[in-house]
């Protein structure tokens, strides 16, 4: 085999090997041709559908991305929508007082505070009364009561909520009229219900009470002592029912021959008046609210019989229970006979300051009222009821003598009681002009 000087030495031997092969290898046949197409056919197919699928996912993904990208921005712009469409808060005045910072309402004037809502729903504070306005929206408002009582005139509304926070407790209303008190000193709550209907719930073991129009439900947390009763109208005692009016003055005592109560008129001794000396437990039958059974058996007994042999702590219970049904006459003639009977006793203390509650009832006695406050914060100027005497004389010296006259008084409580819940009423006495 000759090569040419320009051809690579390789070159020949290669060329003779392809054309050996083109001799010897035998073109494919018709069938291995159909298997060749048929398997790269399904080969192709594979290859799709694994892209397809890879797309479908993909799509899946970027739009439940874009699902959450657009609820994430729309959600605040629902939330802002909502805020606007709202119905407004209910409008409402404020007279007595004024609104200070963490919604308190300061008394200014000592006569109490009222809140007047458009709707004619009306919020009184007592004088004294400690209480904070927590929130108002279209439905209502939620006002706690801290110490003190408020009374309550709620107008029906189908969509009404109101709430009241009574110390622990919450009250919940619709339409409804009554009256609360909360002693934060004595945690005692009392709830008077002449209209409607309310549910009370909190630290009682009963859970959530439920009352009705017409009743009464007062607690006690120190002794656990949970009562509902059902009261009755006021009674209003006529002349030949009522003992006779007695305007004993701090000091005096009413003489043996003329003691301060009788029975009925023209109705003869009780025949069980003898007994009138034994132990009734009447503070027991208080504390369980049976008021009406006090007042039945001293009557049955004979209120003079009773005022002149009953126990000191019957005594008052009695005057208690006289009290409560605005039988004032009563209570005073027990309370008068609790102070001569039992001098040095504990309880005719409490007696002097009950009776300047008793004579607060008329705006003739407020005089009187104020004597027998000054009688208890002589006799007891520690006392359990110091600091509710002497704001009640700062209250009435600033209505019968005026502001001027007053401001001693309340520079004396808020030195003595500078946290007491008539501080509010003396810090407005000490800065009005």
């Amino acid at each position: 085999m000759t090569f040419s000087s320009g051809e690579p030495k390789g070159q020949p031997a290669l060329l003779a090997l392809t054309e050996m092969a083109r001799e010897n290898v035998q073109p494919p046949t018709r069938a291995q041709l159909d298997r060749g197409l048929q398997a790269l056919s399904t080969r192709m197919a594979q290859e799709r559908a694994r892209r397809s699928t890879l797309l479908r996912w993909s799509l899946a993904g970027t739009m439940a991305t874009a699902c959450v990208v657009v609820g994430l921005t729309l959600l605040p712009r629902l939330r802002n929508g909502t805020k606007t469409t709202t119905a407004p808060a209910l409008t409402y005045q404020i007279e007595g007082g004024s609104l200070i910072g963490g919604g308190y309402l300061r008394e200014s004037g000592g006569a109490g505070i009222r809140l007047s809502f458009a709707e004619g729903t009306e919020f009184v504070l007592m004088p004294g009364t400690r209480g904070r306005l927590r929130s108002v929206d279209d439905a209502g408002a939620r006002i706690a009561i801290e110490q003190g009582t408020a009374s309550f005139q709620i107008t029906p509304r189908s969509n009404g909520r109101w709430l009241v926070d009574v110390g622990p407790f919450l009250v919940k209303v619709k339409g409804t009229v009554f009256t609360v008190s909360w002693d934060a000193t004595n945690e005692r709550l009392d709830l008077k219900l002449r209209h409607g209907r309310v549910m009370v719930s909190g630290p009682i073991s009963a859970g959530e009470i439920a009352l009705q129009a017409g009743q009464r439900l007062a607690v006690d947390l120190q002794s656990a002592r949970t009562t509902i009763t059902d009261e009755r109208p006021e009674e209003a005692w006529g002349e030949a029912a009522t003992l006779p009016p007695t305007t004993n003055a701090p000091g005096e005592r009413p003489s043996p021959e003329q003691p301060p109560g009788r029975t009925l008129a023209g109705a003869s001794p009780s025949p069980t008046a003898a007994r009138a000396d034994g132990e009734h437990h009447w503070a027991d039958a208080l504390a369980a609210g049976r008021l009406d059974r006090i007042l039945a058996e001293a009557e049955r007994l004979g209120f003079k019989a009773v005022l002149e042999k009953a126990s000191n702590e019957d005594l008052l219970a009695l005057a208690d229970a006289a009290r409560y049904r605005r039988r004032m006459n009563l209570a005073r003639a027990a309370l008068l006979a609790e102070r001569r009977r039992f001098p040095g006793s504990p309880l005719s203390l409490d007696a002097a300051y009950l009776l300047g509650r008793v004579e607060e009832v008329s705006e003739r006695s407020l005089a009187r009222a104020v004597a027998w406050y000054d009688e208890y914060l002589s006799l007891a100027p520690t006392g359990t009821y110091a600091a509710e005497a002497l704001g009640r004389k700062m209250t009435l010296t600033s209505k019968l003598e005026g502001r001027l006259k007053a401001r001693p008084i309340a520079a004396e409580y808020l030195r003595r009681f500078p946290n007491g819940s008539y501080a509010g009423s003396a810090r407005a006495l000490s800065r009005a002009p």
